[in-house]
């Protein structure tokens, strides 16, 4: 390939944030949304690129990968519950393309996972849900009858 016209100082060469984000919820659209092989060739998956669009970490990026044909029911059935909670989190209950999805904020629920290949620390999305939605509410544990609430 050649390089002619290209001049490296027309370019910021800061080094990009890769860390983690820190688990949370964060505001997020879809951006992208490709379907690809699985390695196995047996099936294929729905690939999810999020994009933080509000707070400290706003630009960051995240992906999920949704295998929606997979010979492995249980692995296709979680795929298919994720992509109905992200649907219900946008208000679009059937699409009929991933490109409906894209560009609807919604709250992402993030955590972390450790990779199996190298070990490090990685951010994995668990849930979904509607922008503005009200947190669940946490119910008071039950006393025992007839006993006062300071025991």
């Amino acid at each position: 390939m050649k390089l002619t016209g290209f001049n490296a100082d027309d370019f910021q060469t800061e080094q990009r944030d890769f860390s983690p984000l820190p688990a949370g919820e964060y505001l997020a659209v879809i951006t992208a949304s490709t379907e690809k092989g699985t390695r196995a060739g047996t099936g294929s998956y729905l690939e999810l690129t999020f994009q933080v669009i509000d707070g400290e970490h706003k630009g960051r990026q995240l992906w999920e990968r949704l295998n929606i044909n997979n010979p492995n029911k249980t692995a296709e059935q979680i795929a298919r519950e994720s992509l109905a909670a992200i649907c219900k989190a946008i208000g679009i209950t059937t699409p009929d393309d991933s490109s409906e999805l894209h560009d609807a904020p919604m709250v992402i629920i993030v955590g972390h996972r450790k990779r199996q290949d190298n070990g490090e620390i990685t951010n994995v999305i668990k849930g979904y849900k509607r922008e503005g939605a009200a947190p669940p509410v946490q119910q008071a544990p039950k006393q025992a009858p007839g006993k006062p609430a300071w025991v």
